[in-house]
């Protein structure tokens, strides 16, 4: 690579107005087909002049990076090192990623930048990637307990003889193309440029002042992916595929919180990947960091105490309704965008959906992916605290082949009191 060397500025250079558009700055050509065509997306600062996108690499941690930099213990002309970064599966290109339509919130040719983009890199180009594969084993004592149960058998290969789960990670930082954007929610790009703007406080000027520039990396959380199975088999719609899109839930899925089924459902989607790895198939589970409904953990918690604090206690009949009397809305998630993690595996068929959400699976639906099964969680798994969840949701209308309450039989099922 190219040795070289950029010195940032000292003063402040607002990117607002037409002359900060520069020759070296490379155009953007979303859905083409081959990495030379599109143009790698450039949100680095070495090198404003390089720049091609709105925001800057590593989502809400580009922050923290500031920090440092404040600091004094981060340099401002860091340039990653990506010799042996690489990953160690063959994924893609797959058809959706030549489809402007298909994925229009991650970058499929942010993996392996050095590869993909290496005329560009070796002459001194500071692309860096959005998508990274690993390869890792996951102890969790819900599948020691799955094994020994008999459920899920140690093979050596999917379940190794420690019992331990082998799998392929992926990290997916968000790389948002404002017109599929705006095209995926139903509005105009100007609109969507213009409320991004005012609803982050005006953090992005470019939104407002730069229309040219159509890529936008935001500060929020990334997602991962883990694969059970041979990651190639996941574009394959005859080998069976097990998936769970899940949302995090930091108390459940971490601390084990009882209120809410997410860590059981999550645990349950695991094992089932795993078993259907084991038979020849494949399982993906797709971590996206949505907590809270995307409302967020303060709201959440102000949603707890509201709903067990309300005349009549925590109640499935009043479930919805207190989370929208605090957040002003049921739920912030929306899952347009979900399904283009689905879409950079090629995916095309899924046979077993986890997942009881309306929501997921008719954005899944919608954007060309088949689903054959869908599968809600055993009632054995459902913590005692959390009925009201799930019965509320069952209500509500949530997919579930069994018994639906309604009326006095929902408004029994109730929760602890928040003092217990």
């Amino acid at each position: 690579m190219s040795e070289k060397k950029f010195k940032r500025s000292a003063h402040v250079v607002l990117t607002s107005h037409s002359k900060q558009l520069y020759k070296s700055s490379l155009k953007i050509n979303w859905g083409a087909k081959t990495p030379k065509e599109r143009g790698p997306v450039i949100g680095s600062l070495t090198d404003i002049k390089e720049r091609n996108a709105i925001g800057t690499h590593s989502g809400s941690y580009s922050v923290y990076r500031a920090l440092s930099i404040a600091q004094g213990s981060y340099k401002t002309d860091h340039r990653p090192d990506l010799h042996n970064t690489e990953s160690p599966v063959k994924i893609g290109p797959y058809a959706s990623w030549f489809d402007p339509d298909k994925m229009v919130s991650i970058d499929p040719w942010g993996l392996d930048v050095q590869l993909n983009f290496k005329e560009l890199y070796d002459q001194g180009y500071d692309i860096r990637p959005t998508i990274s594969v690993t390869q890792a084993h996951l102890q969790l004592p819900e599948i020691h307990d799955a094994i020994r149960a008999g459920r899920l058998k140690v093979d050596g290969k999917i379940v190794k003889e420690n019992m331990d789960i082998k799998v392929t990670k992926v990290a997916l930082e968000p790389v948002w193309y404002l017109p599929g954007i705006a095209k995926r929610l139903g509005v105009e790009e100007g609109e969507l440029r213009k409320i991004l703007f005012q609803e982050t406080g005006g953090m992005f000027p470019e939104l407002v002042t730069r229309p040219d520039l159509k890529v936008m990396l935001p500060p929020i959380g990334s997602t991962t992916v883990y694969i059970f199975g041979n990651p190639a088999d996941l574009a394959d719609s005859k080998v069976e595929l097990t998936c769970r899109v899940h949302d995090e839930c930091n108390g459940s899925d971490v601390f084990g919180s009882d209120i809410c089924t997410c860590r059981p459902y999550l645990i349950y989607g695991i094992e089932d990947a795993a078993r259907t790895a084991q038979r020849g198939g494949v399982g993906i589970i797709a971590y996206y960091r949505k907590e809270g409904r995307a409302l967020g953990e303060v709201t959440k918690f102000l949603v707890y105490n509201a709903r067990k604090r309300q005349e009549g206690g925590d109640s499935a009949a009043t479930y919805f309704r207190r989370t929208e009397c605090v957040a002003g809305v049921e739920d912030a998630r929306f899952q347009e965008l979900m399904p283009d993690i689905l879409q950079f595996f090629g995916i095309t068929k899924i046979h077993n959906l986890h997942s009881m959400s309306n929501m997921k699976y008719n954005a899944i639906v919608k954007s060309g992916i088949e689903v054959v099964n869908r599968i809600q969680i055993p009632a054995e798994l459902i913590p005692a605290d959390a009925q009201v969840e799930i019965e509320a949701k069952k209500a509500a209308g949530y997919f579930t082949p069994g018994e639906v309450k309604k009326g006095d039989a929902l408004e029994k099922v109730k929760g602890r009191p928040i003092d217990e």
